[in-house]
């Protein structure tokens, strides 16, 4: 396998990986709360490291996990004192361990070099390297299996617990009412995304593990409608973000972690814009449509309230209309064409009249329009 797939394979496994886990914290409204245990698990892998002197042991991983737990357990605490909003405690809780770890650092650990670089990127490109050695046997990167294990342990616990987190996610109250219990699941979840963001974290950095679990379920947020196709679409909007960011770190020769990163957020921007439904385009032409609706129906109504009176000429001419409207020609006229189209209007000389279809249409619309009047 060359080193070029190996980098491309762990970057799709680490985007799947923290996608699952990811899409819950989306519907929660806890995105900010992986970019606090991202950076709030530190203190846990200096403490793992000097308990085990071995950056591969797996000490780290739990004690790094319970420090993304604690991270959790003291942004709620805060927050239910009812003084400090969530994101507040998050703004306080995550720099106040982050810093933790930093000066256990700096204090036992002075010769370690911090690379900036390193911690906020990371860097894929370095993974082919790090090889997995099996009784002389090369089975390719470690990080390779290590995301592999990583989303296949998401994947079971999501798929056993699937019912359990839709409902304590959707309505906790019932949820407790129906014997389920919703703050175990939290914690349980938290974990499973305090477990992710470790294991991804020294291969491709803070950044990229906070972007792959917010923006590929974000996108698929905008598009889906079942919980189903929600998870599936936040899998590939994940994936489809690490195939052209790799290629667009290859082709400019510039971080492979940043470029995915990158490439998350023109995935969202995409969906956000050309979404069918909810994208700014289709709001933008519904807010069209209904403004063109309501202008015609304005012109419907003027024409009904003056066709039976003959002394009233001025208020059907098409030279005149425009004025007692208040609207410019232009717009006029792109009304009176789309009244033509629909078949409610219709030009006689240079009058405009409603025709026995925009007629019915106007008396039915001002028939919704006007308030039943009140029965004692």
């Amino acid at each position: 396998m060359s080193p070029a797939l190996e980098i491309l394979l762990v970057a799709m496994l680490t985007a799947a990986a923290c996608a699952l886990p990811g899409a819950f914290l989306v519907l929660r409204r806890l995105s900010l709360v992986s970019d606090a245990i991202s950076h709030a698990v530190l203190p846990g892998i200096v403490l793992g490291f000097f308990l085990t002197e071995n950056l591969q042991h797996p000490l780290l991983l739990v004690l790094a996990g319970a420090s993304g737990l604690l991270t959790v357990y003291l942004i709620e605490l805060l927050e239910k004192t009812g003084r400090l909003r969530e994101d507040t405690a998050i703004g306080l809780v995550f720099p106040a361990l982050f810093s933790v770890g930093v000066l256990l650092i700096a204090r036992f650990a002075g010769q370690v070099h911090l690379d900036t670089d390193a911690v906020l990127l990371g860097e894929l490109a370095f993974v082919p390297f790090d090889r997995l050695i099996w009784r002389g046997i090369d089975l390719g990167p470690r990080a390779l299996w290590t995301m592999a294990g990583l989303l296949l342990i998401n994947a079971l616990l999501i798929r056993l617990l699937y019912k359990e987190l839709v409902l304590t996610t959707f309505d906790a109250a019932t949820a407790a009412v129906l014997g389920f219990r919703p703050v175990l699941l939290h914690y349980l979840l938290m974990g499973l995304v305090a477990v992710t963001v470790v294991a991804a974290f020294h291969a491709v950095g803070a950044i990229l593990v906070i972007a792959l679990m917010i923006g590929p379920p974000a996108a698929a947020l905008l598009l889906a409608r079942r919980m189903p196709t929600y998870l599936l679409g936040s899998l590939l909007f994940g994936v489809l973000s690490a195939v052209p960011g790799y290629g667009m770190a290859r082709l400019l020769d510039v971080s492979i972690a940043g470029s995915m990163a990158t490439m998350v957020g023109v995935l969202f921007c995409l969906v956000w814009l050309l979404a069918p439904e909810t994208g700014l385009l289709a709001r933008w032409r519904r807010h069209r449509r209904q403004q063109r609706d309501f202008a015609l129906d304005l012109l419907l109504f003027h024409l009904l309230h003056h066709e039976h009176r003959p002394e009233a000429t001025a208020e059907r001419h098409r030279a005149t209309l425009p004025l007692h409207l208040n609207w410019t020609d232009e717009k006029f006229a792109r009304i009176l064409e789309e009244g033509q189209r629909r078949g409610w209007l219709r030009l006689e000389g240079r009058m405009v009249r409603l025709t026995e279809a925009g007629r019915r249409h106007a008396q039915k619309r001002m028939e919704t329009l006007t308030p039943a009047p009140h029965t004692t």
